[in-house]
C-alpha cells in the first residue's frame, strides 16, 4: 500500500482513538494537511478497498481489515520511537518525526527483530502502547488527563499525547517524563488551570496541556 493510504488509515485510528476530533473527512484532512476534497476522494476509494466504511457527512470508520493495517504502521512507528530513542537519546519531538518516514519503509521482518532487540516493550517513550505483531493491543489502559486529577494526590506520568515540537521542548525542559512523579497540588476549575509540582519545582499549566498529558495514580 502507499504511503498516502497508510498514513491516511493510521490518522482515522488515531482521532478516534485519542482526539477531540472526530473522524469525518474533513478532521482528517486537517490532521494531514490536505483539502476537504482530496480527503473525501480517498476515503472513497479506501472504501472500495474494504479498508473503511465511507457515508457522506459522516465520520469515517475503519473496517477491521483497515484497522489492521493502522496498527501495523502504528507498531513499525512506535517501535522506531523507541529504538531511536534507546540508541541516540534523541528528543521526543525528534524521534516522532523520524518515525513517521521510517514506519512506510520497514518489513514485518524488521519490526519484529526491532522488537525482540528492544525487549518486546509494551511502551514507547510517549507512553503509547506498541501493538504486537498480531496487531492486539494487550496492554490495560488506566490514564486519565491531568485536568481530571485530584488535589493532593501523587500521580505517575503515562502518555504525552502530542506530536508538538513546542510542547515536549516545554516538557524536557520541566522534567514530564513517561514514568516520572508529580504532585497535583491545586485544580483552578474555573480558570482550567492545574498546579503540579515535579522535582521540587512548581509548574502551573493550563487546559492546553493538562488535557494531552495522561496519569495514573499512585495508590
Amino acid at each position: 500500500m502507499s504511503v498516502a493510504i497508510e498514513n491516511f488509515v493510521k490518522a482515522i485510528y488515531k482521532n478516534d482513538k485519542h482526539d477531540i476530533n472526530d473522524t469525518k473527512p474533513g478532521n482528517i484532512a486537517k490532521k494531514l494537511g490536505i483539502s476537504n476534497a482530496a480527503a473525501t476522494d480517498m476515503a472513497k476509494k479506501l472504501a472500495t478497498k474494504d479498508l473503511l466504511y465511507y457515508e457522506k457527512y459522516q465520520a469515517l470508520q475503519l473496517t477491521d481489515k483497515g484497522t489492521k493495517m493502522a496498527l501495523n504502521v502504528v507498531r513499525k512507528h512506535r517501535l522506531w520511537e523507541s529504538f531511536l530513542y534507546k540508541l541516540f537519546d534523541m528528543s521526543l519531538h525528534e524521534i516522532h518525526r523520524e518515525a513517521e518516514s521510517l514506519e512506510h519503509e520497514t518489513s514485518d521482518f524488521l519490526a519484529d527483530k526491532i522488537s525482540e532487540y528492544l525487549g518486546n516493550p509494551k511502551f514507547d517513550p510517549h507512553g503509547d502502547p506498541i501493538p504486537n505483531a498480531q496487531g492486539e493491543i494487550t496492554t490495560t489502559n488506566t490514564a486519565i488527563p491531568l485536568s481530571n486529577t485530584q488535589e493532593n494526590k501523587l500521580y505517575i506520568i503515562a502518555r504525552l499525547m502530542s506530536d508538538d515540537k513546542e510542547f515536549f521542548d516545554f516538557c524536557a525542559q520541566n522534567g514530564l517524563k513517561f514514568g516520572n512523579q508529580i504532585l497535583v497540588s491545586k485544580q483552578f476549575a474555573k480558570n482550567k488551570m492545574t498546579q503540579i509540582t515535579i522535582n521540587n519545582n512548581t509548574i502551573l499549566l493550563n487546559e492546553d496541556f493538562t488535557k494531552i498529558i495522561y496519569v495514573d495514580e499512585i495508590n
